[in-house]
């Protein structure tokens, strides 16, 4: 493979694993404070089976995890510091997929609400909650890949990975701040990793409590294909390399939310993969312009300049994607022929 003939396959391994690049480590008394604060969910179900998840304390007895977690049950605990406490009831959000548990006698620290619309591209965060049958808190690292209006607030992508029983954990900044809750990943070994805002929960803290027991519904996300948001139907296409599908799903994104960064750099993507380069190029000084932290759109422009021969060009974007993620700048720096 030339350097000028990169697969966008190879393109999208390389932002997904971005999670390579350094990061700030949160220190181990942090952790230590914050596990405190994230806790087994138990759930028992209408069929008779069990199911596990976790949630984080967000106010004196109240716990929010994800409705999909407590959905269909017929009681819900919460394990903290060795101790059940069952939940008498829940605040449901079904449709954003954030449940608020009331659970009364809980002792266990409330964590630091911080704000999910305050973050930036490549800003690190982590995540924390008790993924599988593990019996203590798991943390993963990562960075800010994505944020995605919607209702009053942003859905989060992040390369901090999670596996099931971690749904309803946190997501901290490197304050310690909650800043989201941990929900769902996309198909695939090479997963997208959603995280529902802070502020939704928030909304909730005021509303009145209903039984455990009630009527569930059907999240956003666990919808059909054609009732899902524009970011992620454009994944699919993206990974399996459908350019056509990603430029027509793009296309409508960009119609529907002309201020949505990510519709244009998907645009943008399908552009430069079915050799429309102007177009592309246009599109990606648009995306950086509108966020100027998108480092994706920064390597494509990268590899567009010393393609159209602006060496002085690549080298640039190259300089500017170093202050962004590392790993990438190396990439660039391979693929334009740079001395390592």
């Amino acid at each position: 493979m030339t350097k000028r003939s990169f697969s966008l396959f190879t393109l999208a391994l390389l932002f997904i694993s971005a999670s390579t690049k350094v990061l700030a480590v949160p220190t181990d008394e942090l952790i230590h404070q914050l596990n405190a604060q994230v806790l087994r969910v138990q759930v028992a179900l209408a069929n008779g089976s069990y199911g596990l998840g976790s949630g984080v304390v967000v106010a004196k007895d109240h716990v929010v995890t994800n409705c999909h977690v407590v959905a269909n049950a017929v009681s819900v605990s919460v394990v903290s510091n060795g101790s059940s406490f069952s939940a008498s009831g829940v605040i449901p959000d079904w449709k954003h997929d954030v449940c608020v548990l009331k659970v009364e006698g809980l002792d266990a620290p409330t964590a630091t609400i911080g704000a999910s619309k305050n973050l930036k591209y490549e800003q690190p965060v982590f995540t924390i909650g008790y993924p599988s049958f593990l019996p203590i808190p798991t943390s993963t690292y990562g960075v800010v890949k994505g944020l995605f209006p919607m209702d009053d607030s942003v859905v989060i992508r992040a390369t901090s990975s999670f596996r099931m029983g971690a749904s309803g954990g946190g997501v901290f900044d490197d304050d310690g701040k909650l800043v989201g809750i941990i929900t769902l990943k996309s198909p695939g070994r090479n997963a997208y990793y959603y995280n529902m805002p802070v502020e939704w929960v928030q909304a909730l803290l005021d509303k009145p409590v209903q039984p455990i027991v009630t009527k569930s519904e059907l999240p956003f996300w666990a919808k059909s294909l054609d009732e899902w948001p524009y970011f992620m139907k454009v994944v699919q296409p993206y990974l399996t390399e459908d350019w056509q599908a990603l430029k027509e799903i793009a296309s409508q994104w960009v119609q529907a939310e002309p201020s949505a960064t990510e519709a244009w750099f998907y645009l943008a993507a399908a552009e430069y993969a079915t050799k429309d380069t102007l177009k592309a190029e246009e599109h990606l000084h648009k995306v950086v312009a509108m966020n100027s932290q998108h480092s994706q759109a920064i390597y494509y422009l990268g590899l567009i300049a010393e393609a159209n021969g602006q060496h002085g060009e690549a080298l640039t974007q190259m300089a500017l994607l170093s202050h962004l993620d590392e790993y990438a700048a190396s990439e660039l720096k391979t693929a334009i022929g740079v001395a390592q």
